[in-house]
């Protein structure tokens, strides 16, 4: 009896362990087909509109289907030749803003982080409480003042207005995510440093900024993105059509006497996400993991 038992026990055991493992397996197929559903909503915009790239204008909003009927090539060579100014010249504008406003924005705030986050000084809580109050400050609050500012010294229709702040540790939120990033080391390095007799700045560049990499990726990325993605900005300050950036050029497509080139429009609109996509494909790895490091999970 012990051993029919014994037998019987370790069956209904195996099928209810079975049972557990179809039942995880049903839950992980719906959790699979929700997640891909749910991404095909989000990304559909993105298709929509480049389908809408390849097709003529007369069926980008006649036409229900998202499938074009002709493929519009050509609306490629159009969209990059359609305006005055080349959109060689429009891209080339818009790299050397988000590339010198990403290497301020990086270098800047990890220098204020670094300071609030391993350093002493007087009044270091009244100042971090003022900074971490300026992210609740609208940016068009101080639009006007800024824009003021910036025509008494002679700078509006130029790019100074759009990189300077950038070097001076303006965004709190990328000081924020470096604070958080650099608590988490510990201080033990920065004390053998000093025994060994290095400076406050030798800490940061031969100890800190090495291991923060990933922190330093996630601030490149979101200045990358908000940077090149920046339409109000470049708005108020570059009056010059050939200064402009991209997200002007594209506003440039939509005519007010309602004469709009959409294919075109779409076409370069596709075109200026590339460089978001390879740059995330690129520091990915670093993104993600300077995220969960940084608690901003």
């Amino acid at each position: 009896m012990t051993d029919v038992s014994a037998s019987t026990t370790a069956e209904i055991a195996r099928e209810y362990r079975a049972e557990r493992a179809r039942r995880a397996k049903r839950a992980a197929v719906l959790k699979h087909i929700f997640l891909a559903l749910t991404s095909l909503i989000m990304i559909y915009p993105l298709i929509w509109m480049l389908a809408a790239s390849l097709k003529p204008d007369t069926q980008i909003f006649g036409d229900i289907g998202l499938w074009p009927g002709t493929f519009e090539w050509q609306n490629y060579a159009q969209g990059w030749n359609a305006l005055p100014v080349s959109f060689t010249t429009f891209f080339w504008n818009s790299t050397v803003v988000t590339v010198l406003s990403v290497v301020g924005n990086v270098i800047s705030c990890s220098f204020a982080a670094y300071a609030f986050a391993r350093l002493e000084f007087s009044g270091k809580t009244i100042w971090f409480a003022l900074m971490m109050m300026t992210l609740m400050i609208p940016y068009h609050v101080v639009l006007i003042p800024q824009y003021i500012l910036f025509m008494n010294l002679g700078w509006v229709d130029t790019y100074l207005p759009l990189i300077v702040p950038k070097f001076l540790a303006g965004d709190a939120f990328f000081i924020f995510l470096m604070i958080q990033f650099f608590r988490q080391l510990p201080r033990e390095l920065d004390e053998a440093a000093m025994i060994d007799g290095c400076s406050p700045f030798k800490i940061y560049w031969a100890i800190i900024m090495p291991l923060s990499l990933p922190a330093m990726a996630t601030a490149a990325i979101f200045s990358f993105i908000w940077t090149w993605e920046d339409f109000l900005g470049p708005l108020v300050y570059l009056n010059d059509q050939a200064d402009y950036t991209v997200p002007l050029a594209l506003r440039s497509f939509i005519s007010s006497d309602g004469v709009s080139q959409y294919g075109p429009m779409f076409a370069m609109s596709i075109l200026s996400i590339l460089p978001i996509l390879l740059f995330f494909i690129v520091f990915q790895r670093l993104i993600i993991r300077g995220i969960a490091m940084s608690g901003l999970k």
